[in-house]
């Protein structure tokens, strides 16, 4: 049974920073981030946005198109919980009216939350073929203005529905995991703010990657050569590209090129967005369908998922016939393009105006609200969710 991603959605918040006025404001040669980092622009979250209300919006692109009455699994992968207990999924599951008879929970492992919960929810459709699942990748990233993580912030949500006989890539049975317990980067929990080893996290990362894929290639016998293209795990555009030069250069230059040229699409809409974590991966995989006019139904496509802590995996994927037709190119630049540019002094203000780690009650600025699904503020110690008018 062929068992894969059926459809796929992506939202980002309405507001972002260019990394060029961020630079300057912090006294920084723009280069640095622009080029070295491999970042343009950062989406930011005001505080109307949670992993909730972006999970919500992504599936929200396909939401009327697909029986929901089929749907018996909702997970979330996010590392920026809304609460200790409860799993933002299940308000997922209530804002977008789905069947009260689905088994609904939230996964956390850093980055890799949304990679578990594509492979649990494979599981589980090849136990229930007549059923489907959806997979939210969502999450915000935060180090604090000013700090050395600053440029790897970002925000946004992939939606992934997940069905036997998918429309748009299967999802094969080769994946090599691993796990090792490191401290590269974690977030206790009295913050929101990351805390991270910036060049041993770059480390480890790599070396997950080699130790993956050197496995991967000596249990299915594949190489390079049979990969269209190749999605990494992207806090930063260049982070996988540190990655993937490793394994280069066992092939040929044309080859090189020709993947490193889909690798450079595969980075398109990460380098507006910037991080968004469990959703990070899938933001590559979004990106590369919709801005490389060269992968086409039979490719394989590799995918590298690395969460910090650390879990890493590599699987593959095949592209299926007329996968194009169930994307929204046009509808992702269209959006991407009319977000509105923040200078540095208001992003900075929207970034400190939070939801507070406290009881007290609180309410999101009106004048930030954007997208279908919304948080409205906080009362008597509950999230206040709503639907807006389209």
């Amino acid at each position: 049974m062929q068992i894969g991603i059926d459809r796929l959605g992506l939202y980002s918040p309405h507001f972002f920073v260019d990394l060029k006025d961020l630079a300057e404001a912090r006294g920084v040669d723009p280069n640095k981030f622009i080029i070295g980092i491999g970042q343009s622009e950062q989406a930011v979250a005001p505080s109307s946005e949670d992993v909730v209300t972006m999970g919500a919006n992504a599936t929200a692109e396909f939401i009327d198109d697909i029986d929901t009455s089929k749907v018996g699994l909702v997970i979330l992968g996010t590392e920026t919980g809304i609460d200790a207990s409860k799993s933002g999924a299940v308000i997922i599951q209530r804002l977008l009216g789905l069947p009260e008879w689905v088994r609904t929970y939230e996964i956390k492992q850093a980055c890799y939350g949304g990679t578990a919960g594509l492979m649990t929810a494979r599981d589980y459709v090849a136990a229930h073929p007549d059923k489907t699942a959806l997979v939210i990748a969502a999450d915000i990233a935060r180090y604090g203005l000013n700090s050395g993580g600053e440029v790897t912030q970002g925000a946004g949500a992939v939606a992934m529905l997940i069905s036997a006989n998918p429309a748009i890539m299967t999802i094969n049975d080769d994946s090599v995991f691993m796990s090792r317990d490191i401290m590269d980067f974690w977030r206790p929990v009295y913050t929101d703010l990351a805390l991270a080893k910036g060049k041993y996290s770059t480390e480890q990362y790599i070396k997950f990657f080699d130790d993956v894929w050197a496995r991967y290639q000596q249990q299915t016998g594949l190489t390079l050569d049979d990969f269209a293209a190749v999605n990494f795990h992207l806090p930063y555009t260049k982070m996988g590209l540190k990655a993937f030069r490793t394994a280069l250069p066992e092939v040929s230059e044309d080859k090189q090129t020709a993947l490193l040229d889909a690798y450079q699409e595969s980075t398109v809409y990460s380098r507006r967005i910037g991080n968004i974590y469990t959703g990070s991966l899938y933001l590559g995989l979004v990106s590369l369908l919709e801005n490389d006019g060269h992968v086409q139904a039979g490719d394989r496509l590799g995918m590298f998922s690395y969460g910090s802590g650390a879990v890493g995996e590599f699987f593959s994927g095949e592209l299926q016939d007329g996968f194009a037709r169930f994307l929204h190119a046009d509808a992702h630049r269209e959006y991407l393009d009319g977000r509105q540019r923040l200078s540095v002094a208001e992003y900075e203000r929207v970034f400190n105006n939070k939801v507070p780690y406290s009881a007290d009650d609180y309410s999101a600025d009106p004048q930030y609200l954007s997208g279908r699904y919304v948080l409205t503020g906080v009362e008597n110690q509950e999230r206040q969710y709503e639907e807006r008018p389209e």
